[in-house]
């Protein structure tokens, strides 16, 4: 547990997720869990979060026995830049007209909103893969081989468990660096699903909150120490086309995403990013992620795969 500037351990529980399953088994909420954990163990914040120390930050969400079993996801053209950016992108290939991304996020601006109890429009939704390609704070963002490009993505993500009876709960949010190849992407917005599926990470601290009402924060990209890019940031449900209860609805109206014991991570979208600024990101990069009362900043750094792109040749010799 955060308790600046230490941060307490806990007994018992070796991972969120087990604290949180160790919560819904016992009835007790998670917060009075932490509490009857608490140790008397306390570690240097300041060390570990810059990189010095023999501890290190995970990601601050996964499922540690079966990464197959926690999904990573998102919900795109949530916020009206992001769309705008979308809007840019893809219009010199239809003109003057409204590009099917802006059709979208219109139509969530008219029908995202719904009464309480009631469905509302639903949105664009993207897989990014399995908890296995979580990363953390410090932690690199890896462009692979085959990859066009590599750009931040600044945004909250929601955490979930699926209780044994099958019923999603959120357990709280999580900052987030989405990343995507928005190069691949451009060339044609049905490449959207294969520009998602990469490396992400979220972190350091995962909030135990029901707060995403208005949601301010700064996004910076610095090259070799000198800023390169910077922007303001806003998300939460005032500054969202969708409300939280309409995203999360049309995520888990799916049954294959009510499986018992699954882990989610869902992302909720960016308001702006350094690509639509002309910002091409090159190895070594930083990426610094920092919302107002989601704890410290997520920072991480570029990588680049390196010896091209391999053919892979599936075997059928069994």
């Amino acid at each position: 547990m955060v308790s600046e500037p230490f941060l307490t351990l806990l007994n018992e529980s070796t991972s969120i997720y087990q604290l949180a399953l160790k919560a819904l088994d016992s009835g007790k909420s998670i917060h009075s869990l932490i509490e009857q954990q608490l140790s008397t163990d306390q570690l240097d914040y300041e060390s570990i979060y810059k990189g010095i120390s023999d501890w290190k930050l995970l990601p601050s969400f996964d499922n540690p026995e079966i990464a197959s079993h926690c999904i990573v996801s998102g919900t795109g053209l949530t916020h009206h830049s992001s769309a705008m950016n979308r809007q840019v992108m893809h219009q010199a290939e239809m003109g003057d007209v409204m590009t099917d991304s802006m059709i979208v996020y219109q139509w969530g601006v008219e029908g995202g909103k719904s009464a309480d109890g009631e469905i509302g429009i639903q949105p664009e939704w993207f897989y990014k893969g399995t908890g296995a390609i979580l990363k953390g704070h410090g932690e690199k963002l890896t462009i692979p081989a085959f990859g066009n490009d590599g750009g931040e993505e600044a945004e909250i993500a929601g955490v979930y468990i699926v209780n044994r009876a099958g019923e999603p709960i959120r357990i709280g949010f999580t900052t987030g660096n989405e990343f995507s190849d928005h190069v691949m992407e451009k060339k044609n917005y049905l490449y959207l699903a294969p520009s998602k599926l990469r490396n992400c990470s979220i972190g350091p601290e995962l909030v135990l909150t029901d707060n995403f009402a208005d949601v301010n924060g700064t996004v910076t990209v610095s090259r070799e120490e000198e800023l390169l890019w910077s922007c303001d940031i806003k998300t939460g449900e005032k500054n969202m086309a969708h409300s939280l209860a309409n995203l999360e609805y049309h995520h888990f109206k799916y049954p294959d995403h009510r499986q018992a014991l699954q882990g989610h991570v869902h992302f909720f979208g960016t308001g702006a990013f350094s690509f639509g600024s002309g910002i091409s990101l090159q190895a070594g990069d930083q990426m610094k992620v920092q919302w107002d009362g989601m704890g410290r900043a997520l920072v991480n750094t570029i990588a680049i795969e390196e010896g091209g792109e391999q053919f892979l040749r599936v075997k059928s010799d069994i």
